[in-house]
């Protein structure tokens, strides 16, 4: 936590260490105060039995993305554990921030993990076939299921036990390929599926859905790990261009909360990339140099 620098992850403002009468340990965080959680806000459209407005679920998804963008390119950290609950949000500027880093770990090549981590509905395949070797695409996972969730008012993935949670995963991609399970966990041995076709993406959304929203989720939903797109590939979708616009601003007519000032989640990343995450207007207020 002390390493970590950037608008969309909570801060930790100090650290201090108790202890009780039986002379247990504790270590006590004190965070930044952000008073509304991601699942807090779902819960109150799904109270009045409405959708969340697009231009929110545009706009938490992307700083979801940009925050583990940063997480995973500049410090080599998976979060281990995104989920509605685990989302900041201020309710006046709409600033999200990714919080709870009781699971989170730096992942190194080489090294096993626990799979049984992460929350069920948002849990990768990966981890639900036991793998021990995954990447911070697990991460990529949990924020294609919030994504969904959003666009949806409930979770996609509703399973009751690890074994159900596969089946509710299977329900809408289909029976994973051998070659799937081989990139999800090359060590599981155990074939025995039933076949089920995918369900069309277009098909899990209602029909007034924007293609851009059903493209990026089926992006971020796929067995294999290395087929997934990265926090900063997820960033740049067309499904947040209207961030982008010179005069996007909230419904209320504020402005929109800090979505360009990035930090060293940029690193090593190519210039087109780059290019296409900071749009012209903002580069002519920093200066940088407009593209030819």
């Amino acid at each position: 936590m002390r390493l970590l620098d950037h608008p969309n992850v909570i801060s930790l403002k100090h650290c201090f260490f108790s202890t009780t009468s039986k002379d247990e340990l504790f270590l006590n965080l004190v965070m930044e105060y952000v008073p509304e959680s991601l699942y807090r806000v779902l819960k109150h459209y799904s109270t009045v039995s409405q959708r969340m407005p697009l231009i929110y679920v545009k706009l938490y998804t992307y700083q979801i993305f940009r925050g583990l963008a940063y997480i995973h390119a500049a410090h080599g950290v998976c979060h281990r554990d995104i989920k509605p609950q685990n989302l900041l949000v201020d309710p006046l500027t709409h600033q999200l921030k990714i919080c709870d880093f009781g699971s989170a770990k730096a992942l190194v090549k080489g090294e096993p993990n626990i799979s049984y981590i992460c929350s069920r509905y948002y849990r990768a395949p990966e981890l639900i076939f036991g793998a021990t070797e995954y990447t911070s695409s697990i991460d990529i996972w949990s924020a294609g299921c919030v994504l969904a969730e959003l666009l949806l008012g409930q979770p996609l993935f509703p399973g009751e036990n690890a074994v159900d949670q596969l089946v509710e995963i299977i329900k809408v991609l289909g029976t994973p390929t051998r070659e799937e399970i081989r990139c999800m966990n090359p060590n599981y041995t155990d074939f025995r599926f039933p076949q089920i076709k995918a369900h069309p993406w277009h098909k899990v959304f209602h029909k007034r859905m924007p293609p851009e929203a059903i493209d990026l989720a089926s992006r971020l939903l796929q067995y294999s790990p290395s087929l997934r797109c990265t926090a900063l590939e997820a960033c740049v979708h067309p499904f947040f261009d209207e961030l982008r616009e010179p005069n996007a601003r909230l419904p209320n007519g504020r402005s929109l909360p800090p979505l360009f000032n990035f930090k060293q989640e940029l690193a090593g990343a190519p210039p087109e990339l780059v290019n296409r995450l900071i749009p012209e207007h903002v580069r002519r207020q920093m200066g940088l140099p407009l593209l030819g």
